[in-house]
């Protein structure tokens, strides 16, 4: 993401099972559940509460795209950050070092 503070690098996992979609996200330092998740095509929508670097509740709508997604993240009045992500699969996670 990029932030008014910086670009935050973030890890999200999406899981799908008995026709429900949840998802967990990863960085600075916590681990949260996302919450509201809906698939609309290819717009994924969602929203996560974090502690870290400060306490913000974010919504984020993003497009898929194939592998990729773009998209924003709003926390209440502040301006929308631009989010942009690649799919992790076991063949890209193959390359890379411990």
């Amino acid at each position: 993401m990029a932030t008014p503070v910086g670009r935050i690098k973030a890890e999200a996992e999406f899981v799908r099972g008995d026709g429900a979609l949840t998802g967990t996200a990863r960085g600075t330092g916590e681990e949260v559940p996302l919450t509201g998740l809906v698939l609309d095509g290819d717009r994924l929508t969602w929203k996560q509460a974090i502690t870290k670097p400060l306490r913000l509740n974010l919504e984020f709508a993003v497009t898929l795209d194939g592998d990729t997604l773009t998209g924003t993240s709003r926390a209440g009045r502040l301006p929308a950050s631009k989010v942009t992500g690649v799919r992790r699969t076991p063949q890209t996670d193959a390359g890379r070092r411990p």
